[in-house]
């Protein structure tokens, strides 16, 4: 039986298992706080569910799903994970991870930074440009008319093939953006990233300047729920944002 694992097990972690255990795949959640903080999640979830700890959900997992700030990358479990095939959700957020120069100055990718850690990994980012509450909202079955696409990028022409299926299995499409280098086409405020799967792709772009004055004014740094039922982006209108989108460093970003 094939199984997923999950390192950080939040709003996409539990999206993505949800989806993953439809489709008849064994998941291993885990966090930084320990199997015992996950037990409601687990039981939720039903009895193809367990937690775990990052190295053991690294080990069961046929793929491994890392969604985790990028501060923390540092902690995953790289020889746990060696060998495994990575599905990495990370992006970068100054405002939370702090600045890392080399991304600031566009001298390499976050998924490249997490591809170093994770040396012996076969990273494939994926999932990073989606609001949560779109990936149950807009998961539909292959075939479907309205179903989305998701871009993905790697290196390992073999890990990504096996990830778009993965992909595929819970619910969208993929368009290969290309090697690592090239995932920053859809990393944080670039054309593809969060706005198209909304019905009024100016909600997400509000919502970055209220955050942006929020962080200004030094008030509480508020997220509003997402309630927006979701539109699908299509593998060709996707393939267009990708090849068309200006790179967005971090000093050109609303959320610096």
């Amino acid at each position: 039986m094939a199984t997923l694992g999950f390192i950080g097990s939040g709003n996409i972690g539990t999206a993505l298992a949800r989806l993953a255990i439809a489709a008849g795949i064994d998941v291993v959640l885990s966090n930084s706080r320990g199997p015992q903080t996950l037990a409601e999640t687990v039981a939720g979830l039903g009895e193809r569910a367990r937690a775990a700890t990052p190295e053991e959900a690294a080990r069961a997992g046929d793929w491994v799903v890392v969604s985790v700030p990028l501060a923390a990358c540092r902690k995953l479990p790289a020889a746990a994970l060696a060998g495994k095939v990575v599905l990495d959700t990370i992006n970068y957020y100054p405002m939370r991870d702090g600045h890392f120069e080399v991304l600031d100055s566009g001298k390499t990718t976050t998924s490249e930074l997490v591809q170093e850690h994770l040396a012996g990994a076969k990273l494939v980012k994926a999932f990073n440009n989606i609001n949560d509450h779109h990936i149950p909202v807009l998961a539909r079955p292959a075939g479907a008319a309205d179903r989305a696409a998701l871009p993905i990028a790697g290196n390992d022409p073999q890990a990504k093939a096996g990830v778009a299926d993965l992909i595929s299995r819970l619910g969208f499409d993929t368009v290969d953006a290309g090697p690592l280098a090239e995932s920053w086409r859809f990393e944080p405020e670039t054309d593809p990233y969060v706005a198209p799967y909304f019905t009024d792709p100016d909600t997400p772009r509000a919502t970055w300047v209220k955050l942006r004055e929020a962080i200004r004014t030094g008030a509480p740094l508020e997220t509003p729920p997402s309630d927006d039922p979701g539109t699908a982006l299509p593998a060709a209108r996707l393939r267009t944002l990708l090849a068309e989108t200006p790179r967005k460093l971090t000093a050109d970003r609303v959320l610096a």
